[in-house]
């Protein structure tokens, strides 16, 4: 199964940025989005930026994404 994840542009640098990953930096390619600019969301999929959010589409799916993966387990 493939999945495609939110993530918040940092930094741009041609057609590489950095983003933020749930508080995890990574890079992406943003070749697929040009018009992307920092500060926006992205819908990252296997390293390449494939389209922009809004903050409320990543929130919202951020907030799916949480839910599916159950309470947190503590020790």
């Amino acid at each position: 199964m493939c999945l495609a994840v939110p993530a918040l542009i940092t930094k741009i640098d041609g057609t590489m940025a950095e983003a933020t990953l749930s508080g995890i930096e990574t890079s992406v390619n943003v070749l697929f989005t040009p018009e992307v600019k920092v500060g926006d969301y992205v819908i990252m999929h296997a390293g390449y930026a494939i389209g922009i959010m809004t903050s409320s589409e990543a929130q919202e799916t951020l907030d799916l994404l949480d839910e599916m993966a159950g309470p947190d387990v503590e020790e």
